[in-house]
């Protein structure tokens, strides 16, 4: 971690007392510090999450998180007077997973794929169109970058979807939106011809079309 956490606890015992070391934060008010650190506690574990699950690994992830958190202490003041700061704070965190990815030289490889499934329905008979999590992981990496986003958080991090707004950036009603565009899609692309059971058919052998 290159930027300067704060002491557990300050000498009035409040845990952002001390003002932070950190060049970026020279001229911050105590209130600038802690809103920065409230909202580095509220989203670095979730970020971490997400980080995951795009890159697979956790060296990788927590150097991407902790990129992404300089760069947003390095604008932090500027981010302050922002109408959607956790809009431009995500657009940080995915800049910095795809300047890993192409550091690597890799592709995202699936690291839990199985969470994801629950976007094809409500524990409904349809995840057993699937013959392995590579349809589906190389399904979902064809989503638009908003519908992916929110399948993420919402299915693969299980986020509620006032969460999966406020990480977003947006209001619920995108989110519920966005949700069901990727199901649709999700749903169309797994269903195509050419994948192992794109007629719909219950790869069990019993005739059954699934919804």
């Amino acid at each position: 971690m290159t930027y300067g956490m704060p002491e557990e606890t300050g000498s009035t015992g409040d845990p952002f007392g001390a003002p932070g070391h950190d060049p970026a934060m020279q001229g911050w008010t105590e209130a600038d510090r802690k809103s920065f650190w409230a909202f580095h506690e509220d989203r670095h574990k979730l970020y971490l999450r997400f980080a995951y699950l795009e890159l697979g690994s956790d060296g990788d992830a927590e150097e991407a998180v902790d990129l992404t958190f300089e760069k947003i202490m390095g604008c932090w003041r500027r981010m302050l007077g922002m109408e959607h700061p956790e809009r431009y704070a995500w657009t940080i965190l995915k800049r910095r997973i795809i300047d890993q990815q192409r550091a690597r030289r890799r592709r995202p490889e699936p690291a839990d794929v199985a969470a994801f499934e629950a976007a094809l329905g409500d524990g409904a008979d349809a995840y057993e169109v699937l013959t392995g999590t590579i349809h589906f992981y190389t399904a979902v990496r064809r989503l638009s970058e908003r519908q992916r986003d929110a399948v993420v958080l919402y299915y693969g991090l299980d986020c509620d979807t006032r969460e999966t707004a406020r990480v977003m950036g947006c209001d619920e009603g995108t989110v519920r939106s966005q949700l069901r565009r990727a199901r649709a899609r999700l749903l169309q692309m797994l269903d195509a011809p050419g994948h192992p059971h794109g007629d719909g058919t219950n790869p069990h052998g019993d005739g059954k079309v699934r919804a």
